[in-house]
């Protein structure tokens, strides 16, 4: 299977100003050090927490910013000395709702940036119509926009980047701020493109979202890539962590701090949900170390108690640190 995306040691270096008359300037390391290739056909997730690199390397890929070393190329195209070439082989789609006119009906965006891709009017007859039904927008395209849900601009969004029929994608957090049920109609229609043989690199927040979709993944930290394999290999390297979920009220952070520092605790972490408050540990020890935490929290309420299975969440939390 041949390579659609490769990239060598990316590096990409903001420089800041640090005083009020910018005379004083320092350097942002946004990219570090960045490798990995990506099969044609293949649908890759880069992962990773904010600020560690997961945009700016989809926007160097994409040709919106320059690299300040490595290399990359698209369909064989280098991305800086070829760039014209790479945008005419990509599609991107971002997260929000930003990148169409509101005034305009559905199809008549389209047939804007069909007008802006060149696409020829009689293919642009034809591909409008097939890609207002395969984004589910069939029976709305006539709407002005701004009377579309979120979910429905973000169908929208992909429907302008299909247009030209591109072999590479790049989804930037494609179902950021969705519903549910808006969220599970873009995942069916990313599986559709994936069917096409659309070669996919997909940023998300979502773990469920990158084990369900995601053929292989790379975990960036720091603008470096920490690991790169398969959603289930990811999940293997964890599997001598059990993950214990407690329901707790009112937990503050230095009983946090306290647990952090316990033996055999891996990470703890307190997240909200549903009015109420979970604290999620990792520990090599399981269940063993369970009645220990109990007794740490002495003092606050705690109800149901689980113990389970590690997940993608958990090894890219190991990752990342958390």
């Amino acid at each position: 299977m041949s390579i659609a995306i490769e990239v060598q040691n990316l590096r990409r270096v903001y420089r800041a100003s640090t005083s009020i008359l910018g005379r004083e300037k320092k350097e942002i390391v946004a990219v570090s050090d960045v490798s990995f290739d990506i099969k044609q056909g293949e649908l890759f997730g880069l992962l990773g927490p904010n600020g560690a690199g997961k945009t700016t390397t989809v926007k160097m890929l994409a040709t919106l910013l320059i690299p300040t070393s490595g290399t990359a190329t698209i369909a064989g195209y280098d991305v800086v000395h070829q760039a014209q070439k790479v945008r005419e082989s990509i599609g991107f789609i971002f997260g929000g709702e930003r990148g169409l006119y509101w005034r305009l009906s559905g199809e008549d965006n389209l047939r804007y940036f069909a007008s802006l891709y060149r696409l020829d009017p009689s293919e642009a007859k034809k591909r409008i119509p097939y890609l207002i039904e395969l984004v589910g927008l069939k029976g709305r395209e006539n709407e002005k926009i701004e009377g579309y849900s979120r979910g429905m601009k973000q169908r929208l969004h992909i429907a302008r980047t299909l247009l030209h029929d591109p072999d590479i994608l790049f989804l930037d957090e494609p179902t950021i701020g969705l519903d549910p049920v808006g969220a599970r109609e873009l995942r069916s229609i990313v599986r559709d493109l994936q069917s096409e043989k659309k070669t996919i690199l997909l940023t998300t927040h979502y773990m469920f979202e990158a084990d369900a979709l995601c053929d292989r993944i790379g975990v960036i930290k720091h603008g470096e890539i920490v690991a790169l394999d398969t959603p289930q290999n990811l999940k293997q390297g964890v599997q001598d962590l059990s993950v214990i979920e407690m329901e707790v009220y009112g937990i503050g952070s230095e009983v946090l701090d306290k647990l952090r520092a316990q033996p055999h605790v891996d990470s703890v972490s307190l997240e909200d949900r549903e009015q109420k408050q979970a604290l999620v540990i990792q520990s090599s020890h399981g269940s063993e170390i369970v009645q220990d935490v109990i007794n740490n929290l002495n003092g606050y309420r705690v109800e149901r108690v689980v113990v389970r299975e590690p997940t993608l969440e958990d090894a890219y939390v190991r990752l990342v640190g958390g």
